[in-house]
């Protein structure tokens, strides 16, 4: 405390003493519709330095004003205002609200910009843009929203998501792009099963800035190879405000696998294998109905934001979301509060921000029971009163136990056993932004942060359960054992900002350094159940440390012409030496064409800017941490050597690659931004390319030459170009209707440049037959591209069952007959929102699109042959065998018969909401709302769903359901 004391007195000390001789005003601002003081206002003498801002009651005094000054006040949210200064001692001023103005704020990284003042490709998605419907993890607000990013989100209860801008940037390091928090760049890894998205409540997130381009992304040098999200959370503001949000849903199955039901089974066995009959059984089974429920969810938002005693901004915020799965037994649940604290001081040149969080989460992860589903015979029953495998059926010998290598039953499955992850997850900044009193030009920020997390999963299958260790003799001993992960993220960022003008130029300068350390920690039992299994193993993971000098500058003239600069030096302890460090530079420019003297005057252009930008960004987020370094480790019992009768374990080599580096990222982008008829209609258009060298990739290592076959190279080089556009149309605007459509469109390119020696690199491994795989990486084509071989047709049109074109014509069919047939990514992606307002009713939905892309279904590819029909026992088969006929070709798996197209349009939300009037509830405002979501899907795909991960193999999914939410909101 009195170190605290004794800073504040130094500060105080240190505020400059203003000349009483010179002329001086004072008064008061507030806003038009409240008559509220407002703080932090900025007071300033135009065409001056001598500025000020507004304390917490909105009161004001600026000093050195000579007669004849311009006095402008400006703040966030509202329109400036200026007053010519007459010699008046006292002047109140009363700002009115601009929206559009509040919307022209960017938050980017190390500091805030307007859209007036962007050079680089930044989107910015605000809170009345995002998303409705039950959007439990944060990044669904803005899916669909913003050109070139994509997000797919996967069917189970508060899954992780798959996020990409402009496609990646990479073959096997991360694709994924940075996340930053209030300042903070978080790790997106999984942390007890799920992304550490699913930690922030998305009701406390006031807008997200998405930097697409390397001009904009390479202030984060090391990180922004895939480009960056930056989150700002809700922060307290003047007057006291209270939110509660309540919603409750239910998402129902909408699609299954086409399999035989159980009569048509039977037929199927009666006229194909007649001497199998005696397998069937008496029962009708839908198994795809018994693993799956109607899932309830329901989320609630409490928050309360305003002033502590006049001079404390606040909000805390607490929240609870609990969610079920479609799929039994899954489940999700979340608690969250945040605190955020902003008080100023010194009349604002003393800011400091405080954001905190802390979550917990509970995970009950069901396991994939899909392919047994679809295997287990429909004419058996799920439960047998005579089982000793927990009263289910199971595929027994004649001593009633379990079978080997037959499919299990999978509602005992998902019943007998136990996957349950506790995590308990903190993190939060402490920012302080100090204008220097020796020179008000100048501030000093420092930005400590951290982000810990730990999670304790616990395992369990039944004793009882058919999966249990030893159950094929009849020794049921279950499995238990236990995980503790531990996870931690360290952040220092010291800066220094320097903003002048010098007449119509404008000047800001940004100069720091950042340090940041990620540490992890896993235990684990082990399986305690199994008097063999291995012991209890506790694994250090390597600490991660990046640290980065970095330099940025924006200026610009008259506000018509913007250069921004910026280079960053960054260095990872992933590499070597002679390769950590890095430099990353970045370039880029606007004009603003419609404040030209020919264009200001236009009532048709209100907005017309050209943009272009250059870049470097560097990627080195790979699994491996020190490949660089000699390593070795202990071997196992299967890996010592014999001296005698006595075995020793063996210190055994790791991979290394003395040489491994930065993957680097050149970037060009040239955009153009638009508005017609007074911003009427708006948006832009982007061309861009990306150039990625020496890229990180697992690559086969020829033998004899390391001690691994293979490892993390630096092998190549790709491109990806494309282009994007935006536009933002308010069909009508007035006193009772208002109605504002969005759409956007995305194309991108994809392919292989280079890689080491010219060589092919198989990838993708699929089910069926083993060691196969379907896509590979090659020169000149699309990373991942389907690699099969041409199915041959009768004269009817049905597949022949393993024939194939003979690419070559060498009268052999081999690997060399494969060609590249598609790949998992798509061209070109869409978006459209539209949101209508008559009155007290409002109606949205946001609609998707995605074309170009193939999918293999590798659930007909693997399965639906009549050989899989009867192995061991009895099992069954996707209906799609009666179009193909297969029978039991080993190599039809790898056939382009199973390539299907992948094109989609998606409805995702519909909502429909009434706000009542404030005279008819009293104090405050009500809004209810009811919606659907994932209300269609428009595709020719014959599987589940076209929107799929795992670069677009399907070999079945946890699936989206159709969702039906009500809704209110309530504040005063």
């Amino acid at each position: 405390m009195k170190i605290l004391l004794k800073g504040i007195l130094f500060l105080l000390l240190s505020l400059p003493i203003t000349s009483i001789a010179q002329s001086t005003v004072s008064g008061t601002v507030v806003d038009a519709t409240g008559q509220m003081p407002i703080p932090g206002v900025n007071v300033l003498v135009e065409g001056t330095t001598n500025g000020t801002t507004t304390d917490f009651d909105g009161n004001y005094t600026l000093s050195g004003v000579n007669e004849g000054a311009t006095i402008s006040f400006s703040y966030l949210g509202f329109r400036t205002q200026t007053i010519p200064f007459t010699g008046q001692s006292n002047l109140d001023v009363t700002l009115t609200e601009d929206a559009a103005e509040l919307d022209a704020v960017v938050v980017v990284g190390y500091g805030t910009t307007t859209k007036k003042d962007l050079t680089g490709s930044v989107s910015l998605v605000g809170e009345k843009d995002f998303n409705k419907g039950n959007n439990v993890t944060a990044e669904n607000l803005l899916n669909g929203r913003v050109a070139g990013l994509t997000i797919n989100t996967g069917g189970s209860p508060g899954a992780s998501s798959e996020i990409r801008i402009r496609g990646g940037a990479s073959l096997n390091a991360s694709n994924s792009p940075l996340i930053v928090i209030d300042g903070l760049p978080i790790n997106n890894v999984a942390s007890g099963g799920r992304s550490v998205l699913s930690s922030i409540n998305p009701a406390d997130i006031e807008s997200f800035s998405v930097l697409k381009d390397a001009s904009a992304a390479a202030i984060y040098g090391n990180r922004g190879a895939n480009g960056v999200i930056i989150i700002t959370t809700k922060k307290g503001k003047q007057g006291l405000k209270v939110n509660f949000d309540s919603q409750a849903s239910v998402a129902r199955l909408t699609d299954k696998i086409d399999i035989f039901n159980a009569n048509d089974y039977r037929s199927l066995i009666n006229e194909r294998f007649p001497d199998q009959t005696g397998f069937l059984g008496n029962a009708n089974t839908d198994w795809q109905d018994a693993i799956y429920q109607d899932a309830f969810s329901s989320q609630h938002n409490l928050s309360v934001s305003g002033n502590i005693a006049d001079i404390l901004p606040t909000r805390l915020s607490v929240s609870r979301a609990d969610q079920e799965g479609l799929r039994k037994t899954s489940s999700f649940e979340r608690t969250t509060t945040s605190l955020s604290l902003n008080p100023r001081f010194f009349d604002g040149a003393l800011k400091i921000d405080f954001n905190a969080n802390l979550s917990w989460e509970r995970n009950r992860f069901a396991p994939g029971v899909e392919g047994s589903a679809f295997q287990f015979n429909p004419t058996q029953p799920i439960y047998d009163p005579n089982s000793r495998y927990g009263g289910y059926y199971e595929y027994t010998n004649e001593n009633g136990l379990a079978l080997g290598n037959v499919p299990r039953n999978p509602v005992a499955q998902l019943m007998q056993t136990q996957d349950i992850a506790s995590v308990r997850r903190y993190y939060g900044n402490f920012k302080v932004d100090y204008k220097l009193p020796f020179y008000e030009p100048l501030r000093a920020v420092v930005n400590l942060g951290i982000d810990n997390s730990e999670s304790d999963r616990f395992f369990e299958i039944d004793r009882n359960s058919a999966l249990g260790t030893n159950a094929l003799e009849g020794e049921e001993l279950g499995v238990r054992s236990d995980t503790d992960f531990k996870s931690s993220n360290r952040l220092l960022d010291a800066y220094l900002v320097h903003t002048k003008a010098f007449g119509d130029f404008n000047t800001e300068i940004t100069a720091g350094y950042s340090y940041q350390i990620f540490e992890n920690e896993n235990f684990t039992t082990g399986n305690v159940r199994d008097p063999n299994a291995a012991p209890p193993e506790l694994t250090l993971d390597p600490d991660v440390v990046l640290l980065a000098y970095f330099a940025r500058g924006n200026f610009n003239y008259k506000q018509k012409y913007f250069l921004s600069a910026s280079i960053r030096r960054d260095g990872t302890s992933r590499f070597g030496e002679d390769e950590r460090f890095g430099y990353f530079p970045a370039i880029s420019g606007a004009w603003q064409l419609s404040d030209e003297d020919f264009l200001k005057d236009s009532n048709t252009v209100s907005l017309l800017k050209l943009r272009a930008g250059y870049g470097i960004t560097g990627q080195q987020d790979i699994g491996s941490a020190y490949d660089y370094l000699a390593r070795y480790g202990l071997g196992n019992t299967i890996s010592q050597y014999q001296f005698g009768d006595q075995f020793y374990t063996i210190g055994q080599p790791f991979y290394r690659n003395a040489g491994i580096k930065w993957e680097e990222i050149t970037e060009y982008n040239l955009g153009l931004d638009y508005g017609f008829l007074n911003g009427k209609l708006s948006g832009s258009l982007d061309f861009f390319r990306k150039e990625s060298d020496d890229l990180l990739s697992q690559a086969p290592v020829p033998d004899g030459v390391n001690f691994s076959n293979q490892g993390f190279q630096n092998i190549g080089k790709f491109t990806t170009q494309g282009i994007e556009f935006v536009v933002d149309y308010n069909l009508a605007s007035n006193e009772d209707f208002n109605w504002n459509v969005n759409y956007n469109v995305t194309y991108i390119d994809r392919e292989i440049d280079r890689l080491a020696f010219g060589q092919d690199i198989l990838v993708q491994g699929i089910a069926g037959g083993t060691g196969n795989t379907i896509q590979v990486q090659r020169q000149g084509f699309a990373p991942n591209s389907f690699f099969v071989y041409r199915q041959l047709y009768d004269t009817a049109g049905q597949p022949i069952e393993g024939a194939y074109v003979d690419v070559n014509g060498d009268g052999i069919l081999n690997d060399d007959d494969k060609y590249i047939a598609g790949n998992g990514r798509a061209d070109v992606t869409m978006g459209f929102q539209s949101s209508m307002n008559y009155k007290n009713w409002d109606f949205s939905f946001n609609m998707r699109a995605s074309f170009g892309n193939d999918i293999y279904n590798n659930v007909n590819s693997g399965n639906a042959q009549y050989g899989n029909v009867f192995r061991t026992v009895l099992n069954n088969v996707p209906t799609q065998v009666l179009e193909s006929d297969f029978v039991n070709t080993p190599d039809v798996i790898l056939s382009d018969y199973y390539l299907e197209d992948a094109d989609f349009l998606r409805m995702d939300n519909i909502t429909l909401g009434y706000t009542f009037d404030e005279d008819k509830i009293g104090k405050g405002s009500l809004r209810l709302w009811t919606g659907v979501q994932n209300v269609f899907v428009i595709t020719d795909y014959s599987g589940l769903d076209p929107e799929i991960t795992n670069n677009g193999v399907d070999n079945t999914i946890f699936p989206r359901g159709r969702t039906f939410l009500f809704g209110l909101n309530y504040g005063f």
